[in-house]
């Protein structure tokens, strides 16, 4: 069997780009606050921060990514990149599957932000898909952090892997609490798949 076609689909923001971190400081600076006045116990679209009355997430995502270059200056996620570049020597293929292209005319922007933040911090990968569904890309396993994307991509019958953040509290496991923890997920994936276990992450069909 080829292990190299076993594909591992990684999403970017919150799993392996610090994304709420970064957008804690920018949001600071946009809402004219202290960054210590901003919680980073926040849930998916940062209502806790109060930015419905400045525009709204749309607004705050926009300035960000065209005016502070989100998505080329955020930090990668502790051990993120080392653990993904240990993956990728086992054999495992690395499929980036990220939406950041959901906000009209600044596509270009975010697509040469993402490759040259990838480039910057040696984050392998085979294929780099911009799309909303994930499942539609196909990997074996994936590991996401947003719980619309989880229920998306579980409903389908696709084995994923939750990335722990405050947005996702409550959600069943498998869950990485951190990339040393996603590593042994990853793993354990793959080996089920090799003994013949390929029904349960290709769309649940046997």
């Amino acid at each position: 069997m080829d292990e190299s076609s076993f594909i591992l689909g990684v999403d970017l923001d919150g799993v392996v780009g610090d994304f709420y971190g970064a957008m804690r400081h920018i949001a600071a600076e946009w809402l004219n606050r202290r960054v210590e006045d901003l919680t980073p116990d926040v849930s998916f679209g940062l209502d806790e921060w109060g930015i419905a009355e400045y525009g709204g997430y749309d607004r705050l995502h926009r300035f960000a990514v065209t005016q502070r270059h989100l998505f080329r200056e955020m930090a990668p996620i502790e051990d993120a990149p080392a653990t993904l570049r240990k993956l990728s020597n086992r054999g495992i293929r690395v499929r980036i599957i990220t939406h950041r292209l959901f906000l009209k005319y600044s596509h270009k922007t975010t697509v040469k932000q993402t490759v040259d933040w990838l480039d910057n911090y040696d984050i392998p990968y085979w294929d780099i898909c911009f799309m909303n569904d994930k499942g539609a890309v196909g990997a074996h396993v994936y590991i996401d952090d947003a719980p619309s994307n989880i229920a998306a991509l579980r409903d389908q019958g696709l084995k994923t892997i939750v990335f722990s953040n405050s947005t996702n509290r409550g959600l069943e496991g498998p869950r990485a609490e951190n990339w040393l923890e996603a590593e042994g997920l990853v793993m354990e994936a793959r080996e089920e798949w090799r003994t013949g276990a390929q029904g349960l992450f290709i769309g649940g069909k046997t």
